[in-house]
């Protein structure tokens, strides 16, 4: 992609609204824009980056045995009534009618539909377990929508719903979608911590929120300091095997770790004084074990190997994608900019042309560009004419994880300089090994 040719309005100065250093940097950085409050379009490199997120989050949920389908944004209010939640809900829900006077509602979440399409074409047990997920925006109408995405009224979700015949295989599910997690926020660069959380408006008896600990966290958490050495769950994790990933599930429960709604003061000063850690944390993901809560009042039920009826028994899992981009900024900045890991930046390498105009730095340029796009490589090549200091600030701002500067005195000397954004190392070499370092 060339710069010349891209849509990033970047902004110099600092906007007002923004609170925190995340909000700040999207503003900055031309990644999205408020439309209203709480309601923001995605401009392009801030979709590029959402849509890598995303791309990991459906890798880890296919990975588990989860399926991915589609369903819509809006819904009838008569399956909220059907389970109960329509009148309980709150302000909260977007409530609608369409040209029939038929009551409508922006769904804030899923359970309700995926109940009714489970039990329109799952009969038997021998169809379960089942796992159903998807990737949607959604509304709720947050009092107090602040810090960017981090908490806005319109957010893209991640919503997955387990099925199974029993307390037991329902469980198995829920550690599926525990380690699964593990693994999805380690791989965006972040340490998240499983906490015992309240359920809240979604219901049922088993709860964890994934929390990243970060000074401007929306709520006080506390834990153990060692979950932050925790091995995590590689990829050759067995999500058939019920004994591996109970134990998994077992270790990183075993230690003390709850949000401010579950904290139990004397259980966490009986933690040895200095391995307790109270700080702030950022809600990432959110799972639920509720049982028969939506199948019992929606008559959700299969055909048990006994010849009976079973209600069966279900879990929802959340990560909010619009919300985990500003968390991994707030995880990864420093005064210049955004640092992203490499596995979510928008772009793998930026490729900067000192002198644009300059035959030897502009063939340079190209043949490093047109080398890396071919082996596979998002790159964005920064052909504008401006000044060189310019140059530096947006692509430190952007964060983007590589930098490959070709200035003509370098240039003439066959070489070119290499800048690691996370580091700040620069490395000068030849043309040819600077090629070869991101193309083998």
């Amino acid at each position: 992609m060339r710069l010349s040719r891209y849509f990033m309005p970047i902004l110099k100065e600092n906007p007002k609204e923004a609170e925190i250093v995340s909000h700040r940097l999207m503003l900055r950085a031309g990644m999205i824009r408020q439309q209203s409050q709480g309601i923001y379009s995605w401009l392009p490199l801030g979709k590029r980056v959402l849509d890598k997120v995303n791309g990991i989050i459906r890798e880890e949920q296919n990975r588990a045995g989860a399926i991915e389908l589609s369903m819509p944004t809006l819904q009838s209010a008569e399956l909220w009534q059907e389970s109960g939640r329509y009148d309980a809900y709150g302000k909260e829900m977007l409530r609608i009618k369409d040209r029939q006077e038929r009551p409508m509602l922006y769904g804030p979440t899923n359970e309700e539909m995926v109940t009714d399409i489970f039990r329109s074409s799952v009969k038997s047990y021998k169809d379960l377990p089942l796992n159903l997920y998807h990737i949607q925006l959604k509304f709720r109408d947050e009092i107090r929508p602040r810090f960017g995405t981090m908490r806005s009224r319109e957010f893209m979700m991640k919503d997955a719903y387990s099925f199974d015949l029993t307390r037991e295989g329902a469980e198995h599910s829920y550690n599926k979608m525990f380690a699964a997690y593990l693994r999805t926020f380690d791989r965006l660069g972040l340490r998240a911590i499983p906490m015992r959380a309240d359920t809240g408006p979604i219901g049922g008896n088993l709860s964890h929120e994934f929390i990243i600990l970060a000074d401007t966290g929306e709520s006080e958490v506390f834990c153990h300091k060692d979950f932050v050495g925790f091995d995590i769950p590689d990829e050759r994790t067995d999500f058939d095997s019920v004994e591996g990933l109970q134990a998994i599930f077992d270790k990183w429960t075993s230690l003390y770790a709850a949000t401010s709604e579950m904290h139990d003061e004397a259980a966490f000063n009986a933690v040895p004084e200095g391995e307790r850690l109270s700080a702030r944390g950022i809600e990432v993901g959110h799972i639920f074990y509720f049982g028969t809560k939506y199948s019992e009042p929606m008559g959700a039920k299969v055909q048990g190997p006994d010849g009976k009826e079973h209600f069966v028994h279900m879990g929802s899992y959340g990560i909010g994608p619009t919300r985990l981009v500003p968390a991994i900024i707030e995880a990864s900045h420093d005064d210049n900019g955004i640092i992203w890991p490499a596995s979510v930046a928008p772009f793998d390498v930026v490729v900067i042309n000192m002198k644009a105009g300059d035959q030897a730095c502009d063939d340079t340029c190209e043949l490093i560009y047109a080398a890396l796009t071919k082996a596979g490589k998002d790159v964005l090549y920064d052909d504008t004419d401006d000044r060189a200091g310019t140059k530096f600030a947006t692509a430190d701002l952007i964060g983007v994880p590589v930098q490959i500067i070709a200035g003509p005195r370098a240039v003439a000397n066959g070489e070119v300089e290499v800048k690691d954004r996370k580091t700040g190392a620069r490395e000068t070499m030849t043309i040819e090994a600077a090629i070869n370092r991101f193309v083998a």
